[in-house]
């Protein structure tokens, strides 16, 4: 499927009859796919005791079905907000599912987020159920004025008490009067609710899915956001059932694929990997937990994964300082074997045929160092697909050297996730790939890429201004997000709002700058470029602190107590070293000029992340503003 480059500034890829032809609801299409091999494995999931447990697709469909005969008996309408507050694990999946199968709307919450913003989106929303965690999310409702909330319903039961008046709870105390006046559920409990009208009215769910049509609300996922309030992104049934026919018609998962799920499901791109495996019908193996995920790897041995750039980043770091670190002979091997693989990688990418000496070098370098890498992740790795924030070319170009592509894509909350994304048979490293099938994409004459297709959004809830400021009445999207195309297919190169204009009048790219660091250092966690307005450009600088701690370890730095790592001239030096090397491939009004260490990582509590682990650079910069400020005062 290749894309039609009718102009340099203008692609789309045609959209065959599979995609044009698709189910009305996301439901019916998860209905479509218990009914067509209700015998296959759907999920695999931690058990809790060291061990992994399985879901048919049948077994699947019997809990969705009696959690959606629970909201139903709740009262739950269609159309009705029901939010989701918990991290990625089959449970979140098994709610979610229940809510399209009632021919409701999921409301998308990250469990990081902080309760103002919590009680923000739930009231916005009008949710009027709420699936949590835990307590700690029942918590963050504590003195919410949330009228349209009726019931919570609860993934861990560990509370102390629960609300006043709640079923089975004596809701005594302070501790249960402060939250709002709702009944609190288990799952099991929503479940045994359901079982009981399904014995009534075997019908019931299958009512609602005969009922749910294309254009009805399916989700509304809140922008995160960098400055302000978050928008409620509005998906509907169509959006969601073009994103599965569409990665479909691909040809590049079969169901016979198996997936590691690890992302965010309040995010839109792990949702939408969620839709790609009900229309294909492959494994997946969910499992939230980030410090787990190369275990995990080696334990399910997936044939793909997808992943945020800072995984693969993270990855490429650690092997490369485990190998090189001591030096000798191991070091050199290592260092020896990507030079050759990356050799490789560039022929691939030129469509040359490597040299006999090279394939024979390949081949040795293979089975020194590239085989045990992808042992270590599995061995049956075909692809990973990266998404969310732009992926450093170098990293791409190491995990293509070592014998994993990584297939870099492109899209947005707003236009569901998958609008492009690279092909395996044809990767083009440094670009996003060409457009989904039945995408279309121009590149405005001030840079800004601007998408139209079925994946995109029907709008911000109850935001009609923000709505008409990035949605044109003709169908264009427009991104925020700076680009170029190439034989059809794109490149980002920059958030168009985050341009950087000096006081000599030099634009400067930031995301550029960051990334070429961010590939020369592995020390570094993250970097923020700073200079708007300013006569030189600035950065601020987070450490890995494993990293560092390993290295420090190895320079006489044993005894200083991690936390205060930063703030030595002993690390200052290590990462200026960084900093020249990086200054050398800038020009010269993009060099940074002066820097600082902060003492700790960019964190979600603290403002400087989003939940989705983005960088809220005006924040960043006004919390460290004085520090900032004087770099100039000089």
């Amino acid at each position: 499927m290749s894309a039609s480059p009718a102009a340099p500034n203008r692609a789309a890829t045609p959209a065959p009859a599979s995609v044009t032809d698709r189910p009305p609801s996301y439901a019916r299409m998860f209905d479509d796919r218990v009914k067509a091999t209700p015998d296959r494995t759907a999920f695999q999931y931690p058990d809790g005791k060291g061990s992994w447990s399985s879901l048919t697709w049948k077994q699947t469909a019997d809990r969705v079905y009696q959690l959606a005969a629970g909201l139903i008996s709740l009262g739950v309408q269609p159309q009705d907000r029901v939010a989701i507050a918990a991290s990625t694990r089959i449970e979140w999946i098994l709610a979610d599912q229940a809510v399209m199968s009632a021919a409701a709307a999921t409301t998308t919450v990250y469990p990081n987020t902080h309760a103002e913003d919590v009680d923000y989106i739930l009231s916005d929303s009008e949710s009027v159920l709420l699936f949590a965690e835990n307590a700690e999310q029942l918590d963050k409702l504590r003195g919410a004025a949330l009228p349209a909330l009726r019931t919570v319903v609860l993934f861990d039961d560990d509370r102390s008490a629960s609300a006043p008046g709640a079923e089975g709870g004596t809701g005594t105390g302070n501790r249960a009067a402060e939250l709002p006046p709702v009944q609190v559920l288990t799952l099991d409990e929503l479940a045994e609710r359901g079982a009981a009208l399904l014995a009534e009215q075997p019908d019931a769910v299958a009512e609602r899915i005969d009922a749910a049509a294309p254009e009805d609300l399916a989700t509304l996922i809140y922008t995160s956001g960098t400055t302000g309030r978050p928008k409620g992104v509005r998906l509907v049934n169509d959006n969601w059932t073009y994103e599965g026919v569409a990665i479909d018609a691909l040809d590049i998962l079969t169901p016979d694929d198996v997936q590691y799920l690890w992302l965010p499901l309040s995010h839109v791109l792990g949702k939408v990997l969620l839709v790609a495996q009900i229309r294909i019908g492959f494994v997946t193996a969910v499992d939230g937990n980030l410090d787990k995920i190369v275990e995990n790897l080696a334990a399910i041995r997936p044939t793909w994964m997808g992943g945020a750039p800072r995984i693969f980043e993270k990855v490429r770091n650690r092997a490369t300082l485990t190998a090189t670190s001591g030096g000798g002979l191991k070091a050199k091997i290592f260092s020896w074997a990507f030079g050759v693989g990356t050799r490789m990688s560039r022929a691939h990418q030129a469509k040359q045929r490597p040299s006999r000496m090279l394939a024979a070098q390949y081949a040795l370098a293979d089975k020194l160092v590239f085989g045990k890498i992808r042992k270590l992740l599995g061995g049956n790795i075909r692809f990973f697909v990266s998404g969310s924030a732009p992926l450093l070319r170098e990293v791409a170009e190491w995990f293509d050297a070592a014998g994993m592509k990584i297939l870099e894509g492109y899209g947005l909350t707003e236009s569901s996730a998958f609008s492009f994304v690279n092909l395996p048979e044809d990767t083009r490293i440094g670009t996003v790939g060409p457009p989904a099938p039945g995408t279309e994409v121009i590149i405005a004459s001030d840079g800004e890429i601007k998408m139209r297709g079925p994946g995109v959004m029907r709008g911000y809830h109850n935001n009609p201004e923000a709505t008409d400021e990035v949605l044109s009445a003709d169908g264009w999207l427009a991104t925020g997000d700076i680009g170029e195309l190439a034989g059809g297919y794109l490149k980002v190169t920059d958030r168009k709002k985050d341009l950087i204009k000096t006081s000599g009048g030099k634009y400067v790219a930031p995301q550029k700058v960051e990334g070429i660091f961010k590939a020369l250092c592995p020390y570094a966690s993250e970097i923020v470029v700073h200079g708007e307005h300013r006569k030189f450009i600035s950065a601020l600088i987070t450490i890995d602190t494993d990293a560092v701690r390993a290295w420090a370890d190895k320079n006489g730095m044993a005894d200083v107590p991690t936390e205060e790592l930063a703030s030595t001239k002993q690390v200052h030096d290590l990462i200026a070293g960084y900093i020249d090397q990086l200054n050398e491939k800038l020009e010269r009004w993009e060099t940074i000029k002066k820097f600082a260490v902060l003492p700790h990582e960019l964190s979600v509590d603290s403002g400087e992340l989003t939940p989705s682990m983005k960088v809220r650079r005006r924040a960043v910069e006004k919390q460290y503003a004085s520090i900032l400020d004087s770099f100039y005062t000089d």
